[in-house]
């Protein structure tokens, strides 16, 4: 088990780099059978750690598999991976959000297709790195990492406006990065003199990250960089137009899989590893995630482009997360997760939708819309669907993320849910008239005749997203049983076996 974790990143850098030197024949192709071992790979991990689990009686959370190797001996540098609920549950978001944006890259990308499905392979490979690294050089490392391709691909593959796009992107990106590795030089810094050990291992560190005096401020360096890639306001101002700028796929792992890193981020390397100062700035985390559901709902009712509506609408779901994560109860958090999973389907789902209109219509402007449901019935139906489940439909994955952090912020503060709740009330406005706008009315282009129905491919990808989420809002225990994330303080029973 311990290599599948580094397979798991090697798996897509190798299969796009062969995507990249196969040129544009078999570039899909490769792409396409690197993704499909990825997910299968995370098949057979799930059922040995499910059966593992089984055997040993164990309950949630707790560290299931490690992996460790010698890099930088001389600054205490390991290739270091350790997997737990969380990480799980992320990984497998990330290869089921990855296969989509193959799939459907592989049919509209034409122009150095090699080179394209290598850069997205990159960043699918960098995430999954991300969600496992547990030194904390090799996690900056695979930040950096899963951001370089990014840039490419919108450079050279986005739409009208992407220089100004991928500057802001890139400004917002590395200048909040360069503070989390200050942050992290800080903490070995202070562990050294404190222990005499130079060494970058989360585990190591987090007892420094208690009792260190200036842990406040080491904090700091880390929230910010993962509030810049939640977005949390007001360091939102780079979403939405790196997300209208974006191709389609690019625009599908951005907000279903990138934004989930700086949860992540927060859960992992703030709230678990500086507990007591992260406690100190709670509340103001809360507040500024309720005024981001409010302010970015109402910017999205704005909206007459249908991709920045729904990335204004996105970063209002995100602020959910935000209210999980600090509310400092077990529900809150286990909503926050819950939350991340569900947006990253729904929110996906949605761009894929988004993405195919334009592919369609050439235009994003919903006022040029218009009475498309005669014309496309079954991906009208879908779209609504999706529209229910962003604006936290009961009985789908987003209303029980929503709802488990309604109830976890209630026992911190009433004001705070009042205010959240009323988000809901917003995020049904733009929803809703999306759907008006877009599927009902009248016909307002001549572009309806030559539509005709979505590809197979479409239909499947938003078929399975549908399924998934439903199946997340009917039965969510299984997710919120196997998403506990392990303390920094217990030392996984693999890596004990490895010893």
């Amino acid at each position: 088990m311990m290599f599948a974790l580094p397979a798991l990143v090697l798996i897509p850098f190798i299969g796009g780099l062969a995507a990249w030197l196969v040129g544009l024949r078999g570039a899909s192709r490769a792409a396409w059978v690197s993704s499909l071992i990825t997910l299968v790979l995370m098949v057979v991990l799930l059922a040995q750690i499910t059966i593992s689990s089984f055997a040993a009686g164990a309950g949630a959370g707790g560290w299931f598999a490690h992996f460790s190797m010698a890099w930088v001996p001389m600054l205490g540098i390991n290739v270091r991976f350790d997997l737990d609920g969380l990480s799980l549950v992320m990984l497998w978001l990330n290869a089921v959000i990855a296969l989509p944006c193959v799939l459907l890259s592989a049919r509209n990308v034409a122009d150095r297709a090699g080179l394209f499905h290598c850069l997205l392979l990159a960043t699918v490979a960098g995430i999954n790195g991300v969600f496992m690294a547990t030194d904390l050089f090799l996690f900056f490392f695979f930040w950096e990492l899963m951001l370089l391709p990014l840039f490419g691909l919108i450079l050279i593959w986005g739409d009208a406006g992407r220089q100004r796009a991928v500057l802001k992107f890139f400004l917002f990106t590395q200048g909040s990065g360069l503070l989390m590795l200050l942050a992290i030089l800080g903490l070995v810094i202070v562990n050294q003199q404190r222990t005499g050990v130079i060494t970058f291992d989360y585990f190591a560190l987090s007892q420094t990250a208690l009792i260190a005096p200036i842990a406040p401020v080491l904090m700091l360096g880390f929230f910010i960089a993962f509030a810049v890639k939640l977005p949390m306001v007001p360091f939102h101002a780079w979403l939405p137009d790196t997300y209208a700028a974006s191709p389609a796929a690019v625009s599908i792992l951005l907000a279903g899989v990138l934004a989930k890193t700086g949860g992540y981020g927060l859960i992992r390397f703030v709230v678990m590893l500086f507990p007591q100062a992260s406690a100190h700035i709670a509340p103001l985390a809360m507040t500024l995630g309720v005024v981001g559901i409010l302010y970015c709902a109402w910017l999205a009712v704005a909206q007459d482009d249908i991709k920045r509506l729904i990335a204004y609408s996105s970063i209002s779901h995100l602020g959910f997360i935000l209210l999980g994560v600090f509310s400092g109860t077990r529900i809150g958090m286990e909503g926050a997760i819950a939350q991340m999973v569900a947006h990253g389907l729904s929110t996906g789902a949605l761009f894929v939708i988004a993405g195919l209109l334009e592919e369609r219509l050439g235009t994003r402007d919903m006022s040029k819309m218009g009475g498309l449901w005669p014309a496309m019935p079954q991906f009208s139906a879908l779209a609504m669907f999706f529209a229910a489940a962003s604006l936290g439909l009961p009985g789908l994955g987003n209303f029980v993320g929503e709802f488990l952090v309604l109830m976890g912020t209630w026992q911190v503060s009433h004001v705070m849910t009042f205010f959240a709740a009323a988000g809901l009330v917003l995020s049904s406005v733009y929803s809703l008239t999306m759907m008006l706008r877009v599927f009902y009315g009248p016909k307002k282009t001549e572009s309806l005749a030559p539509l005709g129905a979505p590809s197979v491919p479409h239909i499947a990808v938003l078929g399975v997203a549908a399924l998934l989420l439903l199946a997340l809002g009917v039965y969510p225990q299984p997710v919120l049983n196997l998403s506990v994330p392990a303390s920094p303080h217990v030392v996984s029973i693999a890596q004990e076996q490895a010893q």
